[in-house]
């Protein structure tokens, strides 16, 4: 009995991914629940289990290819064995195996060298606004040769859908066009769409970009096309969370499982800084402005395959123990790539310490939606001015980048502010000050 396996639910708004990798071949034994399929989507990595035991029978979507929800994997011969002569073949013929494939590795390269599907262009004067498309849409627009700023977006949060790209089309209305030659006799400009063809080099090597690279690309752009972004600096003394840490961090660690880290001070202080200015905790939905009566976190990370953003959910609900536990979870799972799509949704405000690499000063980019974000740095002895005498402290400088469309100029510095004077003096957050 041939039982089918297919790509589950991706999560909210994900509705494509791509065939990573094949953990079993045709003809091996699988058992029920076994991890057959890796699908890498534009912000996670998932496996796809198998849902009965007995013999990988066919690959229906190979390793690379593109497949949406639902979409035929492949199959498993239900209560079959597999049988052990097909095996022995692959040992003994190893090596005579081995020219073979030769011309199967060159085949990536030429792939590869294929000009990634550019990102959705921004609307131009007097057209629509795309903000993002899926990878099936931005095909369908590179193929027909379409200006997606020219097609009316239906989907969600001005996403183009196919229907959308069909519909132009059929219409005709949506092809690119040359700009006109400028006036004073210069050279027209280039039409938007993908790149030309690049010469190859031997020097060079040419990888194709991830999913999670293509949407932190996207993400990072759209943020820059549609905030007006800004960014407020500050420097804080870490002299008495440093003597605080110091003085409890045994006690915390053997009461509380965990260690006593920097994060959760900076947690709170955003989060009491968050209370009294909640613009930094606000959005822009068209029109409106939508303020969030709850504290959902974003704590980026770093991983081999680039920076993700995990959500402490309610962390204004959390004690100094519960911060660094979700904290030090999320970065686990992140690491190994086990994060799932819930996992890092809905954030409210984030928080992203360079100083871990030596970042000395940064400004950071936002999270789209999100109004704020803070950049915290490394710590560096330097000499201040304290009283009448000049001390060496630890300093940290700190940046807050912010959407100035909804955060003034004052928010933003006095928010900055706040979370300086309560990291140095973490009495102000046990007293709610």
């Amino acid at each position: 009995m041939a039982t089918e396996i297919k790509v589950p639910t991706l999560g909210e708004s994900v509705s494509e991914a791509t065939v990573a990798k094949w953990m079993k071949s045709p003809g091996d034994a699988v058992a029920a629940d076994e991890p057959l399929v890796e699908l890498e989507t534009d912000k996670v990595t998932l496996e796809v289990n198998a849902p009965a035991a007995g013999v990988l029978a066919e690959i229906s979507a190979k390793e690379g290819s593109e497949v949406e929800v639902g979409a035929l994997l492949g199959t498993i011969d239900e209560g079959a064995t597999a049988a052990p002569k097909k095996e022995e073949p692959k040992k003994q013929d190893a090596k005579s195996e081995a020219p073979k494939e030769e011309p199967k590795k060159e085949e990536p390269k030429k792939e590869a060298a294929k000009p990634a599907p550019a990102a959705a262009p921004a609307a131009s004067s007097g057209g629509y606004e795309v903000k993002t498309m899926s990878p099936a849409v931005r095909k369908l627009v590179d193929e027909n040769n379409l200006d997606p700023s020219k097609i009316k977006p239906t989907g969600k949060d001005g996403r183009l859908v196919k229907e959308d790209v069909q519909k132009a089309i059929e219409a005709g209305t949506a092809k690119r066009s040359f700009s006109a030659a400028p006036a004073g006799g210069g050279a027209a400009a280039a039409p938007s769409g993908p790149p030309p063809p690049r010469p190859e080099d031997e020097r060079e090597e040419r990888v194709k970009m991830t999913r999670l690279r293509q949407a932190i690309a996207r993400r990072l752009k759209e943020a820059q096309n549609t905030a007006a972004m800004l960014t407020t600096f500050n420097e804080v003394d870490m002299t008495n969370v440093m003597a605080l840490r110091n003085e409890y961090k045994d006690g915390f660690e053997k009461k509380h499982g965990v260690k006593l880290g920097f994060m959760s001070f900076f947690v709170k202080s955003c989060i009491a800084a968050l209370q009294e200015l909640p613009a930094v905790n606000a959005e822009i939905y068209g029109d409106e402005i939508i303020y969030k009566n709850f504290f959902d976190v974003g704590v980026a990370v770093g991983t081999p395959s680039g920076l993700v953003v995990p959500i402490l959910r309610d962390a204004d609900k959390l004690s100094f123990a519960g911060v660094e536990k979700g904290i030090y979870d999320l970065g686990v799972k992140a690491r190994d790539g086990k994060l799932s799509l819930a996992e890092m949704q809905g954030g409210t405000f984030t928080i992203s310490n360079g100083g871990v690499y030596g970042s000395l000063m940064s400004t950071p980019i936002l999270n789209p939606p999100q109004s704020g974000i803070l950049g915290m740095h490394k710590i560096q002895p330097r000499p201040m001015a304290i009283g009448n005498s000049v001390e060496i402290r630890p300093m940290m400088y700190l940046a807050l980048s912010y959407d100035h469309r909804i955060v003034d100029g004052r928010e933003a510095v006095t928010f900055l502010v706040k979370v300086k004077d309560a990291i140095e003096d973490p009495r102000r957050l046990l007293l709610d000050l």
